[in-house]
C-alpha cells in the first residue's frame, strides 16, 4: 500500500508541472495504474487523485484534458462513494460553465461516469443518479443556451437507459421537463428529447405513461403546426420502438390520427407516419392486426410516389433496346437529381414498412404474393440507389418467408393457389425487371440483384432454367468489368455457385463457353477471397460439365485444359491463403474424379501433390477428403503410384486426437480397400490394422462403426490379411458387443463384419469358434461383468448373422438352443439368449418344421422371469414370420384361447405385423390374413388392462399402414362406439400411423385428421388425453397433418391446460390425507403439445394467446412448471418482443418459485425437486435477460436484486449463466466436419 501511495504521489506532483508533456505522461501513467485490478488507494490518495483529475479537466492543453476525462472511468470503481459524489458534483457544476471547452469535457466526463457505474452497486448508483437528475432537469427546462441543453439531454438519455428504474421518484419531473422541448425551435433539441422520452417510458409507471400519450394525442389532434406534428409522430415511433408492449392498448386512438396525417401533402410528415407504422408492426404485432391492410395499402401507394420523374421514357427506351445499356445504365439518377426532392425518403420508408409486415405476418403470404409482390417487382426500376436496396431487401424477406413452407412442409404445399405456385408464375417478371439492372453501373444495385436471385433459386430450385441466357451476360459483366469491386465479384461468384447447385446440368451446357473464361480468370485473381470463391464455383462447374450420374453427349474436353491449368497453378503455390489452398485441393480432386480419364500424363503431375498436402498438418483433412473423392470415382482413376506412400500416412492419422480427421481417414481407407484392395500389399494392410483396435469402443460409436466397416472391407478384399484380427481387434469387438449403447447402424456394421470374417477362411475364426466367443459371456459368465438387456439382443443378432452365412451349421445351432431352453440347469440368461437368437434366425429361415420349437417357446411364457417371457414373445413373433401361412393362424388361435397370455401373444403379433410391413412382397404374404387379424384386434380394444390396449393400438396402427385405403375408414368408424376404451384405443392407433418419413397413408391421414381430433371434445378424460398424445405425435413428426386444423383445435388444447377443481380429490392414507389430481396427466399432455408446436408450427400460433396459457402453467404442478420453463427459454429466443410485453406477468411466478423454501421436516426428494425447479426457473430467467430491454423491467430488476442478496441463489444463477455462455461458445466452435 505504501509503495502505491508513494508512486501515486510522484505522479500527482508531476501533474502540477508547467511542462505540458510532463503533465501528459504523468496522467497517462496514472491511467495505467488505475486500470490494474490490484490497485488499492488509501483515503488520502483517493482525495488527492480526484482533486487533481478534476483540476486537469480545466488544463490548457486539450490532450491532457482528454486523458484526465478517460481516467474518470476506471477511477469511479476504485474510490469510495463520497469521492464519486464529489466528481459528479464538480462535473455538473462545470456543465453550466461559460467556457465551452470545459462544458464539453465535463459532459464527456459525466457520460463516462454513468457508463462505468456498476449496476450491482445499487445504492451508489441511486445516489449519483438522483444528484445528477435534478441538475439535468433544471438545465433542460431553464437553460437558454442550446449546447448546454443538448448535452444535458444526451446525459439524461444515458442515465435513463442504464438506471431508469432507480429514478422512479424523478420520472414525473423529468417528463415535465422533456415535453416542452418537443416544441423547441431547434430540431436537434427535439430529436434528443424524443430519445430521452423513449428511454423514460421503459421504466416509468402506467399513469405517467398514459399522461404522456394523452399529451401527444391531444397535441396531434390540435395540429398547431406541421413541424411539431412531425415531432409528435416521431416521438410516438420512438416510444413504440423502446416500449411497444406498453403502447399496444392505446393503438386504437393513435392509428386514425397517423393514417390521417399520412395522407397530407408533406413528404417529411408522410415519412415519419410510415416509420411509425413500421414500429407498430414490429413492436405491437397483435394490436396492429386490424390495421395491417390499411398500412399495406398506404405503403403500396407511396412505394410508387415519385412526382419528379417520368419512368415511361425509360421503359420506352428499354423496349427499343434492352441490351444497349452499358453506357447509360446508371445515368438516370444523375440526370434527375433534385436536392429539394424528399419523395425518395417516403418510398424508402414504405419499402421498409412492407419488409416489416412481410417478416411478421407469415399467415398473409398468399395475399402478399397477390398484391405486394407484383408492386415490389414493378419498383425494381427505382432510380434512387438506397430506395432500390430497401425494395430488394423487402422482396428477399418475402422469399425467406416462403422458404419454411417449402422446407418444413413438403407434403402441405398448396399447389394451385399456394405461395410457391404464385412465386413460380412471377419468376418471368422478376427476371425481366432484373435484366438491365444486372449491367447497372451501380455496384450496390448489382449486389442486390444477385442476393435476390440467390434467395430465389434456394426457395425455388430450378426457377431460372428458362432464363439462364438472360442472366449470364450480367454475370460476365460483373466478373469482367475492370471497375468492379472485389465485393461484387465475390457476390457474383457466390450466386453462380448457388445457380449451378440448384439447376440441372443440361441447362448450362449451351452457356459453358460464356461461363468458363471469367471463372477461370477469377481463379488467378490476386485477392484470396475471389480466388477461393472461384475455386468453389469451378468445383461445381466440373460436376455440371461432366455429371457422372447422367449420360450426356456434351463434349467437356475443350474446357478441361483451361480449368485444370488454372487450378493446378493454385494447387502448386505454397505462398497462398489457407482457404485458397483447401479449395484448390478440393477443386482438383473434383476435376480428377469427374474428368480424370482424359487427363492422361497430367495425373502423374498432380497426384503426388496430394501426397504433399497429406503430409502438411494444415491441409491434411481436406487432402484426406479429396483422396476419398478420387478413390470413389466410377472412372477408376489409377492411384497405384501414390498408394504405397499414401496408406501409411493415412494409417498414422488414426492415432491423431482429431475426431474429424479420424472419421474422414476411416472413410477414405474403406473406399481405398474396396476399390484398390488388390493393389495394396499385406504390409500396408497390417499398418492399418494395427491402429484399429484402439478405435473400437463405446466411447465413440460412429468411429467404431466406420472401423468395423473398414475391417469388413479388408476381410472381403484381402481375407489372408485378417489373421491378426484374433489377437488385438476381436477382444475389443467382444467388449463392444456387451455395450448397452450398441444398436442401429453400429450393430449392423458389427453383424456384417462377423459375416465377412466367418467366410474369410482363416483359422480360429470359423463358425464354431466365433459362436463360442459370442456366447461365452452368457454360458460361462464372469461375476465382475453385468450384461445389459441390450447385450443379449446384440449377441443374438450376431449369432443369427453367422448362422445365415453358414447354413450348414444353422440347424445344429437351433437344436442346441431348443435343448438349452428346455434344460432345467440352464440359467435365465441362457434361456433369454437362446430365445432371442431363435427369433432372429426364424425371421429369415423357416423353422416351422423344427421339432418342439413351438412348445418350448410357449412353455417359456410361463417363466417367472419377465425378461424371458418377453424374449419368448419376441421369438414366437419372429419365428412366425418365417412361415406365416402356417404359424399366424396358430398365434391368433392362442390369443383367443389363452387370455392370461394375451399381452405376450399380442406382442408376438406386433412383431409379425412390423416385420411384414417392410416391403411389398412381405405385405402380400400377410394380406390374406388381414381380416382375421383385424377382427381379433378389435375384440381386444375393450380389454381392462391399459398395457394390453396399448399393444392392440400399436398393432392396429401398423396394420393400417399396410392397407390404409381400406383400414383407415374402418378405424374412423369406431370413433362413434359407446365404449370409451375402444375410442381411446383407436385414437392411440392413429399415433402409430404417423412417422417422420413419407408414407402412403399421409394424404388419407390429412383428409381424416380433423375427424380423429374431434376426440378432443370427448366427454371421457382418458380419450381426450390420448387424443392430445396423438396430436403431439403429428405435430412433432408430420406438422403438415395438423397445421391447417390449428384454428379449430387450439381452443380445445388450451382448455385442457386449466386446473379443474372437480378433478381434484382427497385420499385418506392411514392418518394422512393425500391430494390426487386426476387432471394432471391431461394437462401435462396439453403443455407437451404446446412445447412441440413452438418447433413445428410457430407461424400458425397467436403467440399472445399462447403466452397466457404458458403463464397459467408457471403456477401449476412441478412437472408442468418444468415444461413451461423450457417453453420460456424457447420463446425468449423465437418471439422476444411478444415475451417482453408479458415480462411482468412471467417474472412474478418465477420469483415465487426461486424464493420458496421447503419445510424443514420434508424428505430428501422434496429438497432435490425444489432445487431442480429453482435451477430450471433460473435458466428461464437467464434466457429472458437475453431479450433486448428485458433488464429495463422494474419487476425483473427487483427480482435480480433479490437473487444478489441471497448467496445460494447468486451462486446458482452465476453457475447457470456460465453454463449458458459455455454452451453458446461451444455451439459456435462445434466441429461439424
Amino acid at each position: 500500500m505504501a509503495s502505491v501511495s508513494f508512486h501515486i504521489a510522484n505522479l500527482l506532483e508531476k501533474m502540477t508541472s508547467s511542462d505540458k508533456d510532463f503533465r501528459f505522461m504523468a496522467t497517462n501513467d496514472l491511467m495505467t495504474e488505475l486500470q490494474k485490478d490490484s490497485i488499492k488507494l488509501d483515503d488520502d490518495s483517493e482525495r488527492k487523485v480526484v482533486k487533481m483529475l478534476l483540476k486537469l479537466l480545466e488544463d490548457k492543453n486539450g490532450e491532457v484534458q482528454n486523458l484526465a476525462v478517460k481516467c474518470l472511468g476506471p477511477l469511479v470503481n476504485k474510490v469510495k462513494d463520497v469521492q464519486v459524489e464529489t466528481i459528479v458534483d464538480t462535473l455538473c457544476s462545470n456543465m453550466l460553465s461559460d467556457k465551452e471547452q470545459l462544458r464539453d469535457i465535463s459532459s464527456i466526463g459525466l457520460k463516462t461516469v454513468i457508463s462505468e457505474l456498476a449496476p450491482t452497486s445499487t445504492a451508489l448508483a441511486a445516489s449519483i443518479c438522483q444528484k445528477i437528475t435534478g441538475r439535468l432537469t433544471n438545465a433542460i427546462s431553464k437553460q437558454e443556451d442550446v449546447p448546454v441543453q443538448l448535452e444535458a439531454l444526451d446525459i439524461l438519455s444515458d442515465l435513463l437507459s442504464r438506471f431508469g428504474s432507480l429514478l422512479v421518484k424523478f420520472h414525473s419531473s423529468i417528463q415535465h421537463a422533456l415535453l416542452p422541448q418537443l416544441a423547441s425551435p431547434r430540431l436537434a433539441v427535439r430529436k434528443r428529447a424524443i430519445i430521452a422520452i423513449a428511454h423514460l417510458v421503459m421504466s416509468c409507471n402506467n399513469s405517467l405513461f398514459t399522461e404522456l400519450l394523452e399529451f401527444l394525442l391531444t397535441e396531434l389532434a390540435r395540429n398547431q403546426s406541421t413541424s411539431t406534428t412531425r415531432t409528435y409522430i416521431q416521438c410516438l415511433g420512438g416510444i413504440t420502438r423502446q416500449a411497444g408492449h406498453r403502447i399496444g392498448e392505446h393503438l386504437e386512438k393513435i392509428m386514425p390520427l397517423i393514417i390521417k396525417y399520412s395522407r397530407q401533402d408533406d413528404d417529411e410528415l408522410r415519412e415519419f407516419c410510415i416509420q411509425a407504422f413500421e414500429s407498430f408492426v414490429r413492436r405491437c404485432p397483435k394490436d396492429v392486426s386490424l390495421h395491417i391492410n390499411t398500412i399495406i395499402s398506404i405503403c403500396l401507394q407511396y412505394l410508387v410516389y415519385d412526382p419528379n420523374y417520368n419512368y415511361d421514357d425509360e421503359e420506352l427506351g428499354d423496349s427499343m433496346d434492352m441490351d444497349d445499356d452499358d453506357e447509360d445504365g446508371g445515368g438516370a439518377s444523375d440526370e434527375y437529381s433534385d436536392d429539394d426532392d424528399m419523395s425518395w425518403k417516403v418510398r424508402r420508408a414504405s419499402a421498409k414498412c412492407l419488409a416489416a409486415i412481410i417478416s411478421t405476418r407469415h399467415e398473409m403470404l398468399r395475399d402478399f404474393y397477390a398484391t405486394v409482390s407484383p408492386a415490389l417487382i414493378q419498383r425494381f426500376k427505382e432510380r434512387e440507389e438506397n430506395v432500390k436496396a430497401d425494395i430488394f431487401f423487402a422482396y428477399i424477406t418475402l422469399l425467406k418467408q416462403t422458404k419454411p413452407t417449402v422446407v418444413q412442409d413438403p407434403d402441405a404445399m398448396e399447389l394451385e393457389e399456394g405461395p410457391v405456385m404464385q412465386l413460380t408464375s412471377q419468376v418471368p417478371n422478376i427476371v425481366k425487371s432484373m435484366h438491365k439492372l444486372l449491367k447497372d453501373r451501380s455496384v450496390k444495385t448489382r449486389q442486390g440483384c444477385f442476393s435476390l436471385l440467390s434467395e430465389l433459386v434456394q426457395v425455388l430450385p430450378g426457377a431460372l432454367k428458362d432464363h439462364v441466357s438472360v442472366i449470364i451476360p450480367g454475370v460476365q459483366f460483373s466478373l469482367g468489368d475492370r471497375n468492379s469491386s472485389s465485393n461484387i465479384k465475390i457476390d457474383t461468384l457466390s450466386f453462380v455457385n448457388v445457380l449451378l447447385v440448384t439447376h440441372c446440368p443440361v441447362v448450362f451446357h449451351q452457356h459453358v463457353d460464356a461461363l468458363v473464361p471469367p471463372i477461370v480468370a477469377a481463379i488467378g485473381d490476386p485477392f484470396y477471397k475471389i480466388a477461393s470463391e472461384a475455386l468453389l464455383v469451378t468445383q461445381q462447374l466440373v460436376k455440371v460439365i461432366r455429371p457422372l450420374d447422367l449420360k450426356l453427349d456434351f463434349d467437356f474436353r475443350p474446357y478441361l485444359v483451361n480449368i485444370y491449368q488454372s487450378t493446378l497453378a493454385r494447387l502448386t503455390a505454397t505462398d497462398i491463403d489457407q482457404e485458397v489452398k483447401e479449395r484448390a485441393i478440393a477443386c482438383m480432386a473434383q476435376i480428377i474424379c469427374n474428368m480424370g480419364d482424359s487427363l492422361g500424363t497430367e495425373l502423374s503431375v498432380c497426384l503426388p501433390i496430394f501426397l504433399e498436402r497429406l503430409k502438411n498438418e494444415i491441409t491434411r483433412l481436406t487432402a484426406v477428403k479429396s483422396v476419398t473423392l478420387i478413390a470413389a470415382s466410377p472412372l477408376q482413376i489409377n492411384l497405384t503410384p501414390i498408394l504405397r506412400e499414401c496408406v501409411p500416412i493415412l494409417a498414422s492419422f488414426l492415432r491423431k486426437n482429431h475426431r474429424a480427421l479420424r472419421l474422414s481417414t476411416l472413410q477414405c481407407l474403406d473406399v481405398l480397400v474396396k476399390n484398390y484392395g488388390q493393389s495394396m500389399s499385406p504390409s500396408m494392410i497390417d499398418e492399418v490394422m494395427k491402429e484399429l483396435s484402439s478405435l473400437i469402443s463405446e466411447n465413440d460409436l460412429h468411429v467404431s462403426q466406420l472401423s468395423l466397416a473398414l475391417l469388413t472391407s479388408i476381410c472381403q478384399s484381402s481375407p489372408t490379411s485378417v489373421s491378426g484380427v484374433m489377437k488385438d481387434i476381436l477382444p475389443q469387438i467382444l467388449v463392444l458387443i456387451r455395450s448397452p449403447l450398441l444398436q442401429g447402424s453400429p450393430l449392423q456394421a458389427m453383424m456384417e463384419f462377423f459375416q465377412a470374417l466367418v467366410v474369410s477362411g482363416n483359422s480360429g475364426v470359423g463358425f464354431r469358434e466365433l459362436f463360442q466367443m459370442l456366447s461365452k459371456p452368457v454360458y460361462t459368465p464372469d461375476a465382475s461383468i453385468h450384461l445389459h438387456k441390450q447385450a443379449f439382443h446384440s449377441i443374438a443378432k450376431c449369432i443369427a448373422a453367422l448362422a445365415f452365412r453358414c447354413p450348414k451349421q444353422c440347424n445344429a445351432v437351433v437344436i442346441q438352443f431348443i435343448s438349452d431352453v428346455k434344460s432345467p440347469t440352464a440359467t435365465d440368461n441362457i434361456r433369454l439368449l437362446c430365445l432371442l437368437t431363435l427369433g432372429e434366425i426364424g425371421k429369415h429361415i423357416d423353422l416351422s418344421e423344427t421339432p418342439e420349437l413351438q412348445g418350448v417357446i410357449l412353455d417359456s411364457f410361463s417363466s417367472p422371469n419377465e425378461e424371458v417371457k418377453s424374449a419368448a414373445s419376441y421369438a414366437l413373433g419372429n419365428v412366425s414370420v418365417g412361415n406365416l401361412p402356417k404359424l399366424l393362424p396358430f398365434v391368433l388361435q392362442e390369443i383367443e384361447r389363452q387370455p392370461k397370455r394375451q399381452y405376450l401373444l399380442l406382442h408376438s403379433l406386433k412383431e409379425i405385423i412390423s416385420c411384414q410391413s417392410v416391403n411389398s412382397n412381405a405385405v402380400e404374404v400377410l394380406r390374406p390374413n388381414m381380416q382375421p387379424v383385424w377382427e381379433l384386434l378389435m375384440k381386444n380394444c375393450e380389454c381392462l388392462e391399459e398395457g394390453t390396449r396399448n399393444v392392440v393400438a400399436e398393432c392396429l396402427g401398423k396394420l393400417t399402414l399396410i392397407n390404409p385405403v381400406e383400414l383407415l375408414p374402418k378405424l374412423k368408424s369406431y370413433l362413434t362406439k359407446n365404449s370409451s376404451m375402444t375410442r381411446s384405443t383407436v385414437i392411440s392407433a392413429i399415433k402409430f400411423t404417423i412417422s417422420d418419413q413419407p408414407q402412403a397413408i399421409d394424404p388419407l391421414l390429412r383428409q381424416n385428421m380433423g375427424s380423429f381430433l374431434e376426440s378432443l371434445r370427448d366427454e371421457d378424460l382418458n380419450v381426450r388425453r390420448v387424443a392430445l398424445v396423438a396430436f403431439n405425435s403429428a405435430a412433432h413428426n408430420k406438422p403438415s397433418l395438423i397445421r391447417d386444423l390449428l384454428q379449430s383445435v387450439l381452443p380445445h388444447l388450451y382448455r385442457e391446460t386449466k386446473v379443474r377443481k372437480e378433478l381434484i380429490r382427497e385420499v385418506e392414507m392411514g392418518p394422512f390425507k393425500h391430494t390426487v389430481d386426476d387432471g394432471l396427466d391431461i394437462r401435462k399432455a396439453a403443455f407437451e403439445c404446446m412445447y412441440t408446436l413452438l418447433d413445428s408450427s410457430l407461424d400458425r400460433l397467436d403467440i399472445f394467446e399462447f403466452l397466457k396459457h404458458v403463464e397459467d402453467g408457471l403456477n401449476d404442478h412441478y412437472d408442468i412448471k418444468m415444461l413451461t420453463y423450457l417453453m420460456l427459454v424457447r420463446l425468449a429466443d423465437l418471439c422476444p418482443s411478444a415475451v417482453l410485453q408479458h415480462l411482468d406477468e412471467i417474472v412474478e411466478p418465477l420469483r415465487v418459485t426461486c424464493t420458496t423454501k421447503v419445510k424443514a421436516n420434508s424428505v430428501k426428494q422434496e429438497f432435490e425437486k425444489q432445487d431442480e425447479l429453482k435451477r430450471s426457473a433460473m435458466r428461464a430467467v437467464a434466457a429472458l435477460l437475453q431479450i433486448p430491454d428485458a433488464d429495463k423491467s422494474t419487476l425483473m430488476n427487483e427480482f435480480l436484486s433479490q437473487i444478489k442478496m441471497n448467496p445460494e441463489l447468486t451462486g446458482m444463477f452465476e453457475s447457470i449463466q456460465r453454463d449458458t455462455t459455455m454452451t453458446t461458445s461451444e455451439t459456435s466452435l462445434m466441429d461439424i466436419s
